[in-house]
């Protein structure tokens, strides 16, 4: 099944209370195109850098079949790049550096082999790139994934509600699905998200999991408590990958895939925070992953 995500490749500096990393590889696109290729045989890319990221990085994504045939190269100007400092909680952290630097005109351009994806992943960018693609498209997708974050919420709120509408699934944490909704139980914020468009709401909750809302189904997934936490960066995005790429795996959708979707998501995220940036993610086995989901689902399992 044809994956196709849109989001940046970027660089990222990150300090923690483990460490700290300097210009490392990130990116929305990134973190989700690689935790997807461990499910589809091609995942689809949309995005933008400049001259300045390395060329090796961008081989080693094709190596693991990642097309970057819709990735823009700059010449003469810099990647996206963000910078930033966790707190000792891992849960909040501050941001030291934004550059948008290619970002700040980026015009997501679809080729031909692109326009017509069986999923779509739509990765953390204005509303405005991400409904640039969604009218590139030239069939509808079986399933289309939103992520976004609060700060559209409160700077295009208008055209973020216009995306929404056009969506299968949206995925944001618990404050941001207050913040849309204008609700503080996240029961009472899921029904009225449901009503702006998506059939699927997925919150994510960090370290507490995350909660799958379909109708007046709910399905809630465990964390993996994890001996160290190094670096949380991409790990919503890793989530995303995997779980869209679980289900183009499947090749269809119903919310029993969804609740599995969920756990494999979980799963890969939970690489992710134990290195800095993709190290973890990139070097994966395929028994990693498969070991991992089944100490996810060991730790939900019970009889009574």
């Amino acid at each position: 099944m044809s994956l196709l995500t849109v989001g940046t490749v970027a660089f990222d500096s990150i300090e923690t209370p483990f460490g700290k990393a300097d210009r490392i590889v990130g990116g929305a696109a990134t973190f989700i195109g690689l935790s997807a290729s461990y499910f589809v045989d091609k995942v689809n890319v949309v995005s933008v850098v400049g001259d300045d990221f390395p060329k090796e990085v961008l081989q080693d994504m094709e190596q693991r079949g990642i097309n970057l045939e819709g990735l823009q190269v700059k010449d003469g100007e810099k990647s996206f790049f963000w910078a930033g400092k966790y707190h000792n909680n891992m849960n909040s952290r501050d941001t030291l550096d934004t550059q948008l630097n290619v970002l700040a005109d980026f015009d997501p351009v679809l080729p031909a082999a692109y326009k017509s994806p069986e999923f779509l992943m739509l990765g953390n960018l204005t509303p405005a790139v991400q409904m640039r693609v969604l009218e590139q498209l030239e069939s509808k997708p079986k399933l289309t994934v939103m992520d976004t974050m609060n700060f559209w919420m409160d700077i295009a709120w208008d055209e973020l509600l216009e995306v929404i509408k056009k969506v299968d699934v949206l995925m944001i944490n618990d404050e941001e699905a207050r913040q849309l909704s204008k609700e503080y139980s996240l029961v009472s914020a899921a029904k009225k998200i449901l009503t702006m468009g998506p059939e699927y709401l997925v919150i994510k909750k960090g370290e507490h999991g995350a909660l799958l809302f379909h109708g007046d189904q709910i399905f809630s997934a465990p964390a993996l408590p994890l001996e160290m936490v190094y670096d949380p960066t991409g790990a919503g995005d890793t989530f995303a990958g995997g779980f869209t790429g679980y289900l183009a795996q499947c090749g269809d959708v119903d919310f029993e895939k969804m609740k599995s979707a969920i756990i494999y998501g979980s799963a890969m995220a939970s690489f992710t925070v134990e290195k800095f940036g993709i190290e973890r993610l990139a070097e994966l086995t395929k028994e990693e992953v498969d070991e991992r989901v089944k100490q996810f689902v060991d730790l939900a399992s019970f009889t009574v």
